[in-house]
């Protein structure tokens, strides 16, 4: 059990480093590109195409990660309201629906991949099935995320970290 969740601890990380890494890199090609317009009147010719990408990664992972920490599809002050019978049974529905949503992801994200894998984007000449590969990566991250708080798992990174099983 202790090597599954360092497993899941080790992807659950490198998931969130591309996040993080991919935010960081934007900043600093959007900032170059400022620069270099302004002062040298000119933009580098794949910085918009390469922003749009990881801005697409970096959002899709977003999503993955507030599943993770429980920050979507939740009102607190309604739920607040709520018996604790009520509140675990929500819980439940609000995790097969998530599921639900990343299965969908999976499905048709990698739909969107294989189809768009023949065709470039025009600047960088990399395939347009780098903006779609996401999805089904994020589904996948989803459905582990949502899975774990269906079965009770506080899934939220200090919770994760914290070695109570």
């Amino acid at each position: 059990m202790k090597g599954l969740k360092q497993a899941c601890l080790f992807i659950d990380s490198l998931f969130e480093k591309v996040a993080l890494g991919s935010l960081i890199a934007m900043i600093i090609i959007v900032t170059l590109q400022v620069f270099t317009r302004k002062l040298f009147h000119f933009v580098l010719f794949w910085s918009e195409e390469v922003t749009l990408l990881l801005l697409c990664w970096f959002s899709f992972m977003g999503i993955a990660i507030g599943v993770r920490e429980k920050l979507h599809l939740a009102i607190e002050s309604f739920t607040a309201n709520l018996p604790p019978a009520a509140i675990n049974v929500l819980d439940k529905v609000v995790a097969l629906g998530t599921m639900a949503f990343a299965v969908y992801l999976i499905k048709y994200g990698w739909d969107f991949t294989v189809l768009m894998s023949d065709s470039t984007l025009p600047a960088t000449k990399l395939s347009n099935a780098w903006e779609y590969a996401i999805m089904p990566i994020t589904g996948f991250m989803m459905i582990i995320y949502a899975f774990l708080q269906l079965i009770g798992i506080d899934t939220r990174r200090h919770h994760l970290e914290g070695g109570s099983d």
